[in-house]
Protein backbone atom coordinates (compact mmCIF):
# COMPACT_ATOMS: atom_id res chain seq x y z
CA UNK A 1 0.00 0.00 0.00
CA UNK A 2 2.47 2.79 0.98
CA UNK A 3 4.56 1.35 -2.04
CA UNK A 4 1.27 2.47 -4.39
CA UNK A 5 1.23 6.02 -2.52
CA UNK A 6 4.86 6.86 -2.74
CA UNK A 7 4.15 6.04 -6.75
CA UNK A 8 1.31 7.91 -7.29
CA UNK A 9 3.15 11.02 -5.60
CA UNK A 10 5.65 10.27 -8.08
CA UNK A 11 3.09 10.73 -11.10
CA UNK A 12 2.06 13.60 -9.60
CA UNK A 13 4.79 15.11 -8.85
CA UNK A 14 6.47 14.80 -12.41
CA UNK A 15 2.90 15.64 -13.86
CA UNK A 16 3.31 18.98 -12.18
CA UNK A 17 6.89 19.60 -12.92
CA UNK A 18 6.22 18.74 -16.70
CA UNK A 19 2.92 21.17 -16.44
CA UNK A 20 5.34 24.17 -14.74
CA UNK A 21 8.12 23.77 -17.49
CA UNK A 22 5.21 23.68 -20.55
CA UNK A 23 3.87 26.51 -19.47
CA UNK A 24 7.15 28.55 -19.30
CA UNK A 25 8.04 27.59 -22.44
CA UNK A 26 5.07 28.54 -24.19
CA UNK A 27 5.38 32.02 -25.92
CA UNK A 28 4.15 34.73 -24.17
CA UNK A 29 0.70 35.97 -25.05
CA UNK A 30 0.21 38.78 -27.52
CA UNK A 31 -0.39 42.43 -26.12
CA UNK A 32 -3.99 43.66 -27.62
CA UNK A 33 -2.43 46.45 -29.73
CA UNK A 34 -2.75 49.67 -28.46
CA UNK A 35 -6.00 51.54 -29.60
CA UNK A 36 -5.53 54.72 -31.55
CA UNK A 37 -6.87 57.83 -29.56
CA UNK A 38 -10.01 59.47 -30.92
CA UNK A 39 -9.37 62.70 -32.81
CA UNK A 40 -10.41 65.44 -31.01
CA UNK A 41 -12.91 67.70 -31.93
CA UNK A 42 -10.80 70.53 -32.12
CA UNK A 43 -8.65 68.88 -34.37
CA UNK A 44 -11.60 67.46 -36.44
CA UNK A 45 -12.55 71.28 -36.87
CA UNK A 46 -9.09 72.17 -37.90
CA UNK A 47 -9.40 69.25 -40.95
CA UNK A 48 -13.10 70.32 -41.51
CA UNK A 49 -12.22 74.07 -41.91
CA UNK A 50 -8.82 72.88 -43.91
CA UNK A 51 -10.93 70.91 -46.68
CA UNK A 52 -13.21 73.68 -46.71
CA UNK A 53 -10.85 76.34 -47.78
CA UNK A 54 -9.02 73.17 -50.02
CA UNK A 55 -13.02 73.42 -51.61
CA UNK A 56 -13.41 77.42 -51.51
CA UNK A 57 -9.84 77.94 -53.31
CA UNK A 58 -10.21 75.21 -56.03
CA UNK A 59 -13.69 76.56 -56.75
CA UNK A 60 -12.31 79.77 -57.41
CA UNK A 61 -14.47 81.22 -55.24
CA UNK A 62 -12.08 84.07 -54.76
CA UNK A 63 -12.01 85.27 -58.41
CA UNK A 64 -15.50 87.00 -57.64
CA UNK A 65 -15.33 87.55 -54.15
CA UNK A 66 -12.01 88.69 -52.90
CA UNK A 67 -11.01 92.27 -53.89
CA UNK A 68 -8.09 92.58 -56.11
CA UNK A 69 -8.13 89.22 -57.90
CA UNK A 70 -9.82 89.68 -61.50
CA UNK A 71 -6.90 92.25 -61.39
CA UNK A 72 -4.04 89.80 -60.69
CA UNK A 73 -3.51 90.99 -57.32
CA UNK A 74 -5.97 89.58 -54.27
CA UNK A 75 -5.81 91.24 -51.04
CA UNK A 76 -6.27 88.62 -48.83
CA UNK A 77 -6.76 90.76 -45.79
CA UNK A 78 -9.48 91.00 -47.53
CA UNK A 79 -10.40 87.67 -48.44
CA UNK A 80 -14.30 87.26 -49.66
CA UNK A 81 -15.07 90.28 -48.35
CA UNK A 82 -16.98 91.21 -51.48
CA UNK A 83 -16.76 93.09 -54.42
CA UNK A 84 -18.01 96.61 -56.43
CA UNK A 85 -17.20 95.46 -59.30
CA UNK A 86 -20.48 94.73 -61.14
CA UNK A 87 -21.81 92.15 -63.55
CA UNK A 88 -24.40 93.54 -65.53
CA UNK A 89 -26.58 91.01 -67.83
CA UNK A 90 -30.19 90.67 -68.34
CA UNK A 91 -30.84 89.86 -64.74
CA UNK A 92 -29.75 93.85 -64.03
CA UNK A 93 -26.46 94.18 -62.41
CA UNK A 94 -25.33 92.34 -59.78
CA UNK A 95 -22.44 91.99 -57.20
CA UNK A 96 -20.00 89.13 -55.14
CA UNK A 97 -21.23 89.34 -52.01
CA UNK A 98 -19.32 90.00 -48.53
CA UNK A 99 -19.06 85.95 -47.30
CA UNK A 100 -17.46 86.72 -43.96
CA UNK A 101 -18.86 86.69 -40.81
CA UNK A 102 -19.93 89.99 -40.28
CA UNK A 103 -22.90 91.06 -38.62
CA UNK A 104 -24.74 93.29 -40.64
CA UNK A 105 -22.58 93.09 -44.02
CA UNK A 106 -21.80 89.45 -44.31
CA UNK A 107 -22.81 86.34 -43.47
CA UNK A 108 -22.80 86.56 -39.71
CA UNK A 109 -26.47 85.94 -38.99
CA UNK A 110 -26.33 82.62 -41.00
CA UNK A 111 -25.91 79.53 -39.19
CA UNK A 112 -23.70 76.67 -40.70
CA UNK A 113 -26.77 74.45 -42.24
CA UNK A 114 -28.03 78.00 -43.62
CA UNK A 115 -25.29 78.81 -45.96
CA UNK A 116 -25.43 75.27 -46.84
CA UNK A 117 -29.11 75.38 -47.21
CA UNK A 118 -28.50 78.80 -49.27
CA UNK A 119 -26.02 77.02 -52.01
CA UNK A 120 -28.67 74.33 -52.40
CA UNK A 121 -31.26 76.19 -53.13
CA UNK A 122 -29.55 79.61 -54.75
CA UNK A 123 -31.95 81.54 -51.87
CA UNK A 124 -30.29 83.56 -49.46
CA UNK A 125 -31.95 84.16 -45.40
CA UNK A 126 -34.69 86.94 -46.32
CA UNK A 127 -35.43 84.33 -49.42
CA UNK A 128 -33.82 86.86 -52.57
CA UNK A 129 -32.52 84.24 -55.30
CA UNK A 130 -28.77 84.31 -55.80
CA UNK A 131 -28.18 85.96 -59.67
CA UNK A 132 -25.36 85.54 -62.16
CA UNK A 133 -23.17 84.62 -62.59
CA UNK A 134 -22.78 82.54 -59.31
CA UNK A 135 -22.80 78.97 -60.23
CA UNK A 136 -24.58 77.68 -57.32
CA UNK A 137 -25.96 75.08 -59.33
CA UNK A 138 -22.91 73.66 -59.70
CA UNK A 139 -21.77 73.54 -56.27
CA UNK A 140 -25.19 72.34 -55.47
CA UNK A 141 -24.16 68.74 -56.60
CA UNK A 142 -20.90 68.16 -53.93
CA UNK A 143 -21.79 66.42 -50.95
CA UNK A 144 -23.55 67.50 -47.43
CA UNK A 145 -20.35 67.21 -45.84
CA UNK A 146 -18.13 69.40 -48.78
CA UNK A 147 -20.57 72.15 -48.37
CA UNK A 148 -20.69 72.30 -44.41
CA UNK A 149 -16.68 72.10 -44.73
CA UNK A 150 -17.61 75.53 -46.89
CA UNK A 151 -19.54 76.92 -44.78
CA UNK A 152 -17.52 76.05 -41.77
CA UNK A 153 -14.43 77.73 -43.47
CA UNK A 154 -16.55 80.76 -44.22
CA UNK A 155 -17.46 81.39 -40.59
CA UNK A 156 -14.27 80.55 -39.45
CA UNK A 157 -12.93 83.62 -41.91
CA UNK A 158 -11.73 87.28 -39.70
CA UNK A 159 -15.11 89.60 -40.07
CA UNK A 160 -14.52 92.45 -42.88
CA UNK A 161 -17.13 95.01 -42.58
CA UNK A 162 -18.15 95.77 -46.59
CA UNK A 163 -21.27 96.72 -47.77
CA UNK A 164 -21.52 95.64 -51.03
CA UNK A 165 -23.95 97.33 -53.21
CA UNK A 166 -27.55 96.39 -54.11
CA UNK A 167 -28.87 94.77 -57.18
CA UNK A 168 -29.46 97.12 -59.71
CA UNK A 169 -32.56 96.10 -61.62
CA UNK A 170 -32.73 95.37 -65.25
CA UNK A 171 -32.96 98.64 -67.66
CA UNK A 172 -31.87 101.01 -64.21
CA UNK A 173 -28.46 102.67 -65.35
CA UNK A 174 -25.54 101.24 -62.49
CA UNK A 175 -22.89 103.50 -61.57
CA UNK A 176 -19.47 102.46 -60.85
CA UNK A 177 -17.43 99.63 -62.53
CA UNK A 178 -19.36 96.84 -64.01
CA UNK A 179 -18.77 94.00 -66.79
CA UNK A 180 -21.33 94.20 -69.66
CA UNK A 181 -22.59 90.40 -70.82
CA UNK A 182 -24.43 90.95 -74.54
CA UNK A 183 -27.85 89.37 -74.78
CA UNK A 184 -27.33 85.71 -75.22
CA UNK A 185 -27.54 84.00 -79.02
CA UNK A 186 -30.25 81.70 -79.62
CA UNK A 187 -28.24 78.94 -78.50
CA UNK A 188 -27.50 79.68 -75.01
CA UNK A 189 -30.28 81.56 -74.25
CA UNK A 190 -31.97 79.48 -71.20
CA UNK A 191 -34.78 77.65 -72.23
CA UNK A 192 -36.51 77.73 -69.01
CA UNK A 193 -36.42 81.04 -66.33
CA UNK A 194 -33.44 80.12 -63.85
CA UNK A 195 -34.75 79.27 -60.55
CA UNK A 196 -35.62 82.25 -58.42
CA UNK A 197 -35.83 84.73 -61.16
CA UNK A 198 -39.07 85.62 -60.97
CA UNK A 199 -39.18 86.61 -57.27
CA UNK A 200 -38.60 90.07 -56.15
CA UNK A 201 -35.01 90.07 -55.29
CA UNK A 202 -33.87 92.58 -52.87
CA UNK A 203 -30.12 91.68 -53.61
CA UNK A 204 -27.91 89.82 -56.31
Amino acid sequence: MSRIRVTASVIAAVAIVSAAVAFSQSPPAAKPAAAKPAATSAEAAAKKIAHGKHLSVVSVCGDCHTPGTLFGAPDFSRELSGSELGWQGPWGTSYARNLTPDMETGLGKYKEEDIVNAIKGGHRLDGSPMQPPMPWQNYATFSDADLHAIAAYLKSLPAVKHAVPDRVAPGTAATGSFLTFPAPSAWDAPRTPPPGSDAGAKKP
